[in-house]
């Protein structure tokens, strides 16, 4: 008895293996794809009429260029496929809008847990991101929520060799409300990462930041215990 029918006898649990080879495309389909884009049609519309996955229509369709009459009605999809974008925008902001007036302190609290929980670390009172709000919302929260004084927090960041160290200095700075002089280190990584990480990564640490982190531990395993799955 081999161990996926050992937990199968044991366990009870139905195992499906996947068979996650992709499916060999013939040149007509190939054929087909290059043609319906070049005659102006997006990645869903020739989704939609060759039936083959987004993956593979978008690797096909690299390099492939409109015919020139067909260039105008494709740019007015463009900008069509924009504005419906910035319509749904909009209306998601003004859900959010009317259902979030006001933050309290708990539910800031339950908030900065919960952002902790995805991206801190497990080990020591530390977490690292890209994301400049998310970085400046997590600092503002410690001090406001759980009244840490800035003194306690240290910053460090984490760049690439092609971005301009002064540059992020400055704007993690800026986003964090740390003096640059008190930032902590600068470690740069060979490589180039300047359109995703156009200012590097950020690390914020808490001196003595044991008790922090098993107050936090604490609050997140009593904040799960409110959630059970539904039947």
């Amino acid at each position: 008895m081999d161990r996926a029918e050992l937990y199968l006898f044991d366990f009870n649990i139905q195992i499906n293996y996947i068979n996650n080879m992709p499916k060999k495309i013939s040149p007509e389909i190939i054929q087909k794809i290059i043609k319906l884009r070049k005659t102006g049609h997006s990645l869903p519309e020739i989704n939609k009429e060759v039936r083959v996955g987004y993956g593979s229509v978008f690797r096909y369709i690299q390099g492939v260029d409109i015919l020139p009459e067909y260039k105008k009605p494709w740019h007015e999809k463009q900008g069509g496929s924009i504005k419906r974008m910035m319509i749904r925008e909009e209306q998601a902001t003004e859900k959010a809008e009317k259902s979030i007036f006001s933050l309290t302190k708990k539910e800031k609290m339950i908030f900065l847990v919960a952002l902790y929980w995805g991206e801190g670390s497990k080990s020591d009172f530390n977490l690292m991101n890209s994301d400049p709000e998310l970085i400046r919302v997590f600092i503002m929260g410690l001090r406001e929520v759980f009244k840490v004084s800035i003194d306690r927090i240290r910053i460090s960041i984490r760049i690439y060799e092609d971005l301009d160290k002064d540059q992020c200095l400055t704007f993690w700075s800026k986003m964090t409300g740390i003096p640059v002089e008190k930032i902590v280190s600068v470690q740069i990584i060979k490589g180039s990462k300047k359109g995703k990480l156009p200012y590097g990564m950020c690390r914020v640490r808490l001196l003595k930041g044991g008790d922090m982190l098993k107050y936090i531990k604490a609050l997140k395993k009593k904040i799960s215990g409110f959630f059970t799955l539904v039947a």
